[in-house]
């Protein structure tokens, strides 16, 4: 059977994420890590799977830019020992994760010209990504030239929302004109785990209540694979408290925050998307830091706690409004998989909705998809391992095979 090389890339401002599928196999042959790119200080970690051992090279090199990192990206595809190919011209295809794809690239597809022209448009809409997804296209067309280059958005799965939950109230020519409406994110990680989670159930109609919980938090409210509504709206800011983004604000703040104490955009933006969440209420983006904290008696790291699971079970009440009940809620991403502590405070008292959590089954770390519910609980509540790049990889084959 012809394997297909596939190389999953997602490029950030200063980061390349990489896998290496071989396709149709699951399981990657080799990841790897490119951060601080045209910063001091660079770090690449590429690890390879050989004969069932993890083999991991660590280099602590300057990146100057995200050529010179994609670059070195396929020097340690190829290179003996750590390479899992012989040249970069066996790389077959090449799946971009591209955050957002605005309401023109509403399903993945083959990079054309055009499609880059339009992702280059939508910059405003996701500053801290598209720049920076973009970059990654132009260096992947330059190094893999050989490949197809491919786009999975992850605005794309949400386009099932209806015009009541992705409309703003503020008149319709901001929505015509400029676009201005609720997109959703984090939808290829929704789609893989809503996924394994109706294959668990054995229904292809459940309601599910998606939670993707890490640096960045979203959920989302799907009934039959579609989704109906979710947390982050025309950016990837709002909804949930996330490591570094405030999530749900009133706009006035902001006015007041330009007309009472003179912040520029540029500081607003700074200030909501870096310097909030956890970190503007702790001192500390990582969850971990926070646990360690409220062990110590910190009433800060309690408070902001609480805060984040409060958030999560206001959003779970309205989604069991919007689907009429819920058959299951997913914890997925790298707090809603290892956090049991946040996990147990979420399920507290919603025993309203029929959720009712086994604490002995939520503090055992078992691997894969598991159900940490009561035997009597009438919403299953399951930790579901998100696999995005894995996604990523699928769509690209599926898109390609249909063609």
């Amino acid at each position: 059977m012809h394997k297909t090389n596939l190389l999953v890339i997602n490029s950030g401002s200063s980061s390349i994420k990489y896998q290496l599928f071989q396709m149709p196999s699951p399981e990657p042959v080799c990841s790897g890590l490119i951060e601080r790119i045209g910063l001091a200080g660079g770090i690449v970690t590429h690890k390879v799977w050989q004969d069932g051992k993890e083999n991991t090279t660590t280099l602590k090199q300057d990146v100057a830019d995200h050529e010179a990192g994609m670059r070195l990206a396929a020097r340690l595809l190829t290179q003996p020992g750590t390479g899992s190919l012989q040249d970069p011209a066996e790389v077959e295809i090449v799946g971009h994760r591209i955050v957002h794809g605005g309401e023109t690239l509403t399903k993945t597809t083959v990079i054309t010209p055009e499609v880059k022209a339009e992702i280059k448009k939508l910059f405003p809409l996701a500053p801290l990504h598209n720049p920076g997804h973009y970059k990654g296209i132009e260096v992947a067309e330059a190094v893999f030239k050989q490949a197809t280059q491919v786009a999975v958005f992850d605005t794309a799965f949400h386009q099932t929302l209806p015009p009541k939950a992705y409309r703003y109230a503020i008149p319709g020519h901001f929505y015509q004109d400029f676009g201005i409406r609720v997109y959703g994110f984090h939808g290829t990680s929704h789609k893989y785990v809503s996924a394994r989670a109706m294959e668990f159930l054995g229904n292809a109609e459940a309601k599910i209540i998606s939670m993707h919980l890490g640096n960045g938090c979203s959920m989302a409210a799907i009934q039959a694979g579609r989704s109906l509504d979710t947390s982050m709206g025309l950016t990837p800011l709002d909804g949930l408290v996330m490591g570094t983004r405030c999530g749900n604000i009133d706009a006035s703040v902001i006015l007041y925050l330009i007309e009472q104490q003179g912040y520029t955009s540029e500081r607003l933006s700074d200030l909501l998307n870096k310097q909030s969440g956890m970190l503007g209420l702790t001192g500390h983006s990582d969850m971990r830091d926070i646990a360690r904290l409220i062990s110590e008696g910190d009433e800060e790291a309690k408070l902001a706690y609480e805060l984040y699971a409060y958030r999560i079970q206001k959003f779970i009440g309205a989604y069991c409004a919007v689907l009429s009940g819920a058959d299951a809620i997913l914890f997925t991403g790298g707090v809603g998989e290892h956090d049991a502590r946040l996990r147990e405070m979420v399920c507290k008292d919603m025993d309203w909705c029929g959720i009712a959590l086994d604490q002995e089954k939520n503090k055992s770390s078992a691997p894969g998809i598991r159900e940490i519910n009561t035997a009597g609980s009438r919403v299953k509540v399951l930790i579901v391992p998100t696999n995005e790049e894995l996604e990523i990889a699928h769509q690209c084959m599926e898109l390609l095979h249909k063609k």
